[in-house]
């Protein structure tokens, strides 16, 4: 899907990004971007996070980048295993630092930073034990 945001292989880049942040825990990351809701941004990734099947992780660690660029709107959904592991400053802090690299243009780089130190953060919480089953894709979702 086009997004003019992100080039192609930015995409690709995201994806491997997501890849070796769940190399490094159990959890799940999810990138939705949408380029299609005006308005409830926030109900809309709600709605995209269960439509992914995200709240279906064994230990509810899966995490969702929902990102409307035209919007200039982003919204990270920590599922509850995460978020009653994570303190509320963890998200604002990462909402704040993507914000800020989309304000520079750096779309690619905000989201890959972000990505990575959520698998950091999650790995605190969630760490790999035995197989690490990769429970959800890993490529980067449209609407």
């Amino acid at each position: 899907m086009y997004t003019s945001f992100l080039t192609d292989k930015e995409i690709a880049t995201l994806v491997d990004t997501i890849q070796t942040a769940e190399d490094l825990t159990s959890g799940e990351i999810r990138v939705h971007i949408d380029s299609t809701t005006l308005d409830h941004n926030a109900k809309v990734a709600w709605e995209v996070f269960k439509s992914l099947s995200m709240e279906q992780t064994k230990e509810r660690n899966a995490v969702l980048f929902h990102v409307n660029f035209e919007q200039k709107y982003l919204t990270i959904i920590g599922d509850e295993g995460i978020h009653r592991k994570v303190r509320q400053a963890f998200w604002d802090q990462l909402h704040d630092e993507i914000t800020t690299g989309f304000a520079n243009s750096k779309y690619c780089e905000a989201l890959q930073n972000a990505i990575l130190k959520t698998g950091h953060e999650l790995k605190k919480y969630f760490p790999i034990k035995g197989e690490n089953k990769n429970e959800l894709p890993n490529e980067i979702s449209f609407s």
